[in-house]
């Protein structure tokens, strides 16, 4: 007997997604709950769950097809697979033309053959991708023998992360020799993911009044604070001490001082809160994703640090729930962590300013008419003329940099 696959709910105002790539193909054994397939949602990649144990039958759409909630995407025949998902095979065959499990556009299968390919889920593929190990050489800790992103870790590890050398990829278009002197380019449909990024970030620009204030920020006394006491930090709480804690804590502050950054516009009227969500910057493989941690301002250093350090692990594995992305009245972005000296970050609608932070670097400055070299970082705030005017922006600016400057007053709340 077959049963259908159905898209399942996917959050509240999501309708649809996008097919990103099956993980099964027709005739492969699955388990109960088995990851048959990824879909691409505008917030994060969910992977559907085989509903019985079977043998997978027929795929009814195709990697990039746009699919609804509760549409039929697949069938699976019911008891003539077994109950439990294949393992990995050891040794998959080298026959020049099986049928390819289909990669995401841009990507290369990952060496050891398209049967050990296949079997992996999203976040398992983006590992191996990311550390060039090839899955036929690893044995699988996971349920049934799979592969867990922990055993490609390990297994990067034991070779010292060195990629392992790539063959051609598997389903690529280009020809098999390019002329001397030849140009390529190379067509990649955008995941809804970027699509959606686009948007809003257009819809900002052509929504909000943007204007950028900067200041810089010494940040000796919090590297000193750092330093001091990150062992102690890290063994009460189980967390590293980064500079995120400090800043959230700060900007939890700034934001009682100067209440109209942390508000946002709706229709004629303005919406002020008493709460502070602050929206995180976080990177991940598929693009840049905004997770937020609830109630900052009700938190410790370590329970953001926590949270933090919580957000960046399942964003880069894509293990990061819709609701988690939901709202915000405020965001951080941290471009420092990739080298960057001074930016403009965009708003995040319906949010009406964001804080770009960016690289430390050691600089001149004068103190009581000394010149000192001083740890010193660019800060950028973003906001909306229109609810939030240059006078509220430099006093809420400058209430994250004396924070920072003096942490104490983190503590005595001034």
């Amino acid at each position: 007997m077959a049963t259908d696959v159905k898209v399942p709910t996917l959050g509240e105002s999501i309708t649809e997604a996008t097919l990103g790539e099956w993980l099964k193909q027709p005739g492969d054994a699955v388990a109960v709950d088995e990851p048959i397939a990824s879909l691409e949602t505008d917030k994060v990649s969910v992977e559907v769950p085989s509903p019985v144990a079977g043998t997978m039958g027929e795929h009814k759409v195709q990697p990039g097809d746009t699919v609804e909630v509760d549409a039929v995407i697949a069938s699976i025949e019911e008891g003539s697979g077994g109950g439990s998902a294949p393992a990995p095979s050891a040794a998959p065959a080298p026959a020049p033309a099986p049928a390819p499990a289909p990669a995401e556009a841009g990507q290369q299968a990952p060496a050891g053959g398209d049967d050990v390919a296949a079997a992996l889920s999203p976040s398992v593929r983006r590992a191996v991708l990311e550390h060039g190990v090839d899955p036929s050489t690893i044995k699988g800790t996971g349920k049934d023998g799979r592969i867990t992103k922990e055993d490609v870790e390990a297994a990067a590890a034991n070779k010292g992360a060195s990629p392992a050398p790539s063959p051609a990829p598997a389903a690529s278009p280009a020809p098999a020799a390019a002329p001397a002197g030849g140009r390529n380019e190379e067509r990649v449909r955008m995941t809804r993911l970027r699509q959606t990024i686009a948007k809003r970030l257009k819809d900002a620009q052509d929504t909000a009044a943007i204007l950028t204030t900067f200041n810089d920020v010494d940040m000796s006394a919090v590297m000193e604070a750092r330093a001091k006491y990150k062992d102690l930090f890290e063994k009460k709480h189980g967390v590293r001490l980064g500079f995120m804690g400090f800043f959230a804590k700060a900007v939890c502050m700034a934001l009682k001082d100067v209440p109209a950054v942390n508000a946002q516009i709706d229709g004629d009227e303005i919406v002020y809160k008493d709460y502070a969500d602050i929206s995180v910057a976080v990177s991940a493989p598929q693009g840049l994703v905004v997770p937020v941690i609830r109630s900052a301002d009700a938190m410790s250093v370590a329970e953001i640090e926590r949270t933090i350090g919580d957000f960046g692990k399942r964003a880069k594995s894509g293990d990061l729930k819709m609701e988690e992305m939901k709202g915000g009245t405020f965001t951080i972005s941290n471009g420092g962590v990739f080298g960057s000296l001074m930016s403009t970050p965009i708003i995040n609608p319906p949010q009406s300013a964001v804080l770009g932070l960016h690289r430390i670097e050691d600089r001149p400055v004068v103190i009581d008419g000394e010149i000192a070299v001083r740890p010193m970082m660019y800060m950028a705030l973003s906001y909306d003329h229109r609810l939030i005017d240059g006078r509220e922006a430099v006093t809420f600016l400058v209430a994250v940099k004396n924070a920072i400057e003096d942490p104490t007053r983190l503590l005595i709340d001034l």
